[in-house]
């Protein structure tokens, strides 16, 4: 049960395309990036108006993941890939050149013409795809980017594509009530704040993400392919949040209700101090892995699973399950939280989200997490 039983998040079509322009990924860890994007290039050209949701979902597969790069460093690597990303997305149809939307059903925006006047219905408002050159716009304020993804929701539009990203904040606020249709990605450096109060959507962040994101977060999915700032979750209530790297300090600090959240590094203090989430197996938890990526893309474990204080300290419900066979946290560091034994029934609450986690960073249950699990209480 849960939010973890929403359908899969990975569109079996990307699967395909992943493997379809695979030599994308062979070209860059040779370091021909001349050979990759000709590959690109040739993506857009050959499948037509699909062309972009094809590279696009390739190319976020390259950024998204970890491996080895061959000579290529990985800062490198990612540089290559996000000039991919903006060559793919700058081939979605733009209002001001006037093209038909076509039965894709994409158009992309600027700050120039997004605001000029009311925004064309969706061809179909289950796929149609709004792309959101957020270049120009303020960082917040009436005519900052989340506001036109909310006009653009009241319009009809249920996904969203935001992309050179600079500090935009509020993305994702604002939708109201039963959005349960609607997915923002957001590629490029997103603001604060983001996914807060959110009741619902489903916000992919392809990088790092600042500070705030998914305050008082009632219901939805926040997924971070990078690491995430302060207060992540801050008096969050509700939904699900998964972060492939590290959290900064004061996670979950004040959550309450069902708020399940997985972060696969470490975060550095007060976790989840007056955690107020509920009944220890029905109500809420979050886990910390303590997982890195190696040199060559594989996953290890950190040394210190968690390297702070307050962990957990003032919980009056919910979990915190914590990744440490070899018990590099102990009882200090708590500060009146204990640690209790790791059961079946914590396992049954778990499962669903560690394999949605699996499936969404490629961290595998059966090789890349350790056998022994602990958490507090």
């Amino acid at each position: 049960g849960g939010e973890a039983s929403r359908p899969s998040v990975v569109d079996p079509r990307a699967r395909e395309d992943a493997v379809a322009v695979a030599m994308l990924m062979a070209d860059l860890v040779r370091g021909d990036l001349g050979a990759f994007f000709q590959g690109v290039d040739r993506t857009l050209s050959e499948e037509g108006p699909r062309g972009w949701r094809r590279a696009l979902a390739a190319l976020s597969h390259l950024r998204d993941r970890r491996y080895h790069t061959g000579e290529l460093k990985r800062g490198a690597l990612l540089a290559a890939v996000d000039e991919g990303i903006r060559r793919a997305l700058d081939a979605v149809p733009a209002r001001s050149e006037g093209r038909p939307i076509g039965e894709e059903g994409a158009l992309r925006v600027t700050f120039e013409d997004g605001w000029s006047r009311p925004l064309p219905e969706p061809v179909d408002p289950a796929a149609s795809t709004l792309v959101i050159d957020a270049r120009g716009f303020p960082p917040e304020g009436r005519e900052a980017a989340c506001r036109l993804v909310v006009e653009a929701h009241r319009s009809g539009y249920r996904r969203f594509v935001v992309f050179r990203a600079t500090g935009d904040r509020f993305i994702g606020c604002g939708l109201g009530t039963e959005t349960d249709d609607v997915r923002i990605d957001v590629y490029g450096s997103s603001g604060d704040y983001l996914g807060s109060g959110m009741d619902g959507a489903s916000i992919y962040v392809h990088g790092d993400a600042q500070d705030q994101v998914g305050q008082i977060l009632k219901k939805g999915r926040i997924v971070v392919f990078g690491s995430v700032g302060q207060t992540f979750l801050y008096g969050a209530k509700g939904g699900e949040a998964f972060v492939r790297g590290n959290a900064a300090g004061r996670p979950l600090v004040n959550a309450v209700g069902r708020i399940r959240a997985i972060i696969n590094g470490t975060c550095l203090d007060y976790c989840a101090e007056s955690f107020m989430a509920g009944e220890q197996l029905d109500g809420g938890f979050v886990v910390i892995n303590g997982l890195a990526a190696d040199e060559e893309g594989g996953i290890i474990g950190l040394e210190t699973k968690y390297p702070g204080n307050n962990l957990f300290s003032l919980a009056s419900g919910g979990a915190c399950y914590l990744n440490d066979p070899y018990a590099t946290v102990t009882e200090a560091q708590l500060n009146g939280a204990s640690f209790v034994p790791f059961k079946q029934a914590d396992w049954n609450a778990l499962s669903p989200y560690l394999r949605l986690n699996e499936e969404l960073f490629g961290i595998s249950i059966r090789y890349d997490l350790l056998m022994a699990v602990s958490y507090t209480h």
